[in-house]
């Protein structure tokens, strides 16, 4: 990609450390061991094994108590998510024998090698945009907005775990970068397989196309060229599941949610005061989960001095993202550690971290630590669908006293680790050091990349 000294490039850089520091965030982000999921974990499995027999229905698969996601059609069960992750975990559900849900152990690393080969790979490639990008943007501060991105916001929670939102934003993200570099061929190909991946990835793909219309109707086309693809493949599994490449799986759904689900559209309807509140401000909202959000969005009005057309299409996907959270029936999507529809933008916001660092280092650096101790604490515990009081920062104020009678304690995940006889705390309590140390190590080297 071109060098981020040529005028209207991508700003495109190696952070220092680089190497170390994804590790230090994988060995964090990707070692939770989540209980199977009855509704993301069964639904995507499902169809990815029916793929690799030739099928799209997934009637012995679907079956509840089971499976509580999923759409049933002329008689038949099938997944009621976009296909895409399927599609990227039918090879490894094969390899691992995975077998049916039935017979899965409540904590299986069979589920787990699957889940972190999908969307953990999808967190590592946003973690390695954000960063390159970021030390372009910003020299020497690529390295700590890597960090603060991967563990201090809500893509952490979701790294280990089955849901489409991380990797779907880490392909939103490379396709507007990739429009950014003038490849507008690739960045469609990308965007393509976004919106196969995840239905709303479909706004970006719109706000994409109208950032590169900006270079004429002929750039226009060479991107739409590119999505096709994706929109083609869409519909074909669209028409082999629900009669016509336009019928979508959550028109079908079958269960418990069918009528809110199909109230406005599929779910969405205007944003009202409430949702948006909880969105930013309520018990799990993004200020109080991750506040390095103010930093970030603070940093895309910086980035807006000098590339004042990629600022704004962050500060769209970002608005189009909370809008869409903000209009439906459940902000925070059920079982969550927070609005994680809104996921997908993040990586977008984090672009504004480098300028942020760049302008006020220390600031930005506490609202950093404290996002990381606590989407650190929501990381360990947001599967046992433990009530925090006063918010999860209520819990960390009181776990000095409480120890052991935490809830946070009491609630930890089991760790990839546990097999060796660490205990479920000890395993929480160890990778909240080493994500401190990772924002240490990325410090670090920010001082040093900003004073050479």
């Amino acid at each position: 990609m071109p060098g981020h000294g040529e005028p209207g490039a991508l700003p495109w850089a190696r952070p220092r450390r680089e190497v170390l520091l994804l590790a230090l965030v994988a060995l964090v982000a990707l070692s939770p061991l989540y209980p199977v999921n009855d509704g993301q974990d069964v639904s995507r499995v499902c169809l990815a094994q029916a793929l690799v027999h030739g099928r799209v229905s997934a009637d012995n698969c679907l079956v509840a108590p089971l499976a509580v996601d999923r759409s049933s059609y002329g008689g038949h069960f099938y997944s009621d998510k976009a296909p895409g992750m399927s599609v990227a975990e039918a090879p490894v559900t094969a390899a691992v024998r995975l077998g049916n849900p039935s017979h899965w152990p409540n904590w299986s690393l069979r589920l787990w090698a699957v889940r972190i080969l999908v969307s953990g790979i999808g967190f590592l490639l946003a973690a390695f945009l954000v960063g390159r990008v970021t030390e372009g943007l910003a020299p020497g501060y690529g390295g700590i907005s890597l960090v603060s991105f991967a563990l201090g916001t809500l893509a952490a929670p979701f790294a280990a775990a089955n849901f489409d939102h991380v990797p779907a934003g880490a392909l939103d993200l490379a396709a507007f970068l990739l429009a950014w570099a003038r490849r507008p061929e690739l960045a469609g190909l990308v965007a393509g397989a976004a919106l196969l991946t995840e239905y709303e990835s479909g706004a970006v793909v719109v706000v994409v196309g109208v950032y590169v219309a900006l270079r004429g109707v002929g750039v226009l086309a060479r991107y739409a060229l590119g999505v096709v693809p994706g929109v083609l493949l869409l519909g074909a599994y669209d028409w082999a599941a629900f009669g016509a490449p336009w019928h979508l799986s959550y028109r079908y759904l079958a269960n418990e949610y069918t009528a809110r689900q199909s109230a406005g559209f599929f779910g969405i309807h205007v944003p009202h005061a409430h949702s948006a509140w909880l969105v930013v401000g309520g018990s799990r909202g993004l200020v109080v989960v991750c506040p390095i959000v103010i930093a970030a969005v603070y940093g895309l009005v910086l980035l807006g001095r000098r590339y004042r057309a990629e600022a704004i299409l962050c500060g769209a996907v970002a608005l189009v993202f909370f809008l869409v959270d903000s209009g439906y029936f459940a902000p925070y999507g059920g079982l969550s550690p927070g609005p994680r529809f809104f996921v997908p933008a993040l990586p977008f916001l984090a672009l504004g971290l480098g300028p942020a660092y760049a302008a006020h280092f220390r600031a930005v650096l506490v609202l950093a630590a404290l996002s990381i101790v606590s989407t650190t604490a929501l990381t360990a515990t947001w599967t046992s669908d433990v009530h925090y009081r006063q918010t999860i920062w209520g819990e960390l104020v009181r776990l000095p006293g409480s120890l052991g009678d935490s809830p946070l304690a009491g609630a930890a995940v089991r760790n990839v680790v546990h097999g060796l006889g660490v205990p479920n705390g000890a395993a929480a309590l160890g990778a909240a050091v080493v994500a401190l140390g990772a924002l240490a190590v990325g410090a670090a080297g920010a001082r040093r990349g900003a004073a050479g």
